[in-house]
């Protein structure tokens, strides 16, 4: 039974970004995030090195992925009603988080609520 089931965040147009960016990705990237994110539905409250609280956030979480290539994948959530709200979802390029990064789910989540409350 899931614990804390993934929801992909809807924008008001009817897109969902999470997954189309996953759809973008090869299939073995795809495949591994999805896994990653499987796991932390199951597994929830779950800590590093699978997922964890944004620093300076304290509702938004990271599912923290390994991907093809040595490269490093993140898909940004918050825990709304009991579901996990992926807000989105990206390819990290250097070791700290950009800010434009979290500044996007940050923007997505206060979209979330407005039309979920």
């Amino acid at each position: 039974m899931k614990r804390l089931p993934a929801k992909f965040f809807c924008t008001e147009g009817g897109s969902e970004p999470v997954k189309d960016w996953l759809r973008d990705l090869n299939r073995e990237d795809c495949r591994l995030i999805g896994s990653d994110i499987k796991d932390v539905e199951f597994s929830f409250p779950i800590g590093l090195p699978l997922c964890r609280q944004l620093s300076g956030y304290a509702d938004l979480w990271e599912v923290r992925s390994k991907i093809t290539g040595g490269r490093i994948a993140r898909v940004i959530f918050y825990i709304h009603k009991g579901e996990m709200i992926l807000l989105h979802g990206f390819i990290k390029k250097s070791q700290k988080t950009p800010k434009k990064e979290i500044d996007l789910a940050v923007k997505r989540k206060k979209e979330h609520m407005h039309y979920d409350p």
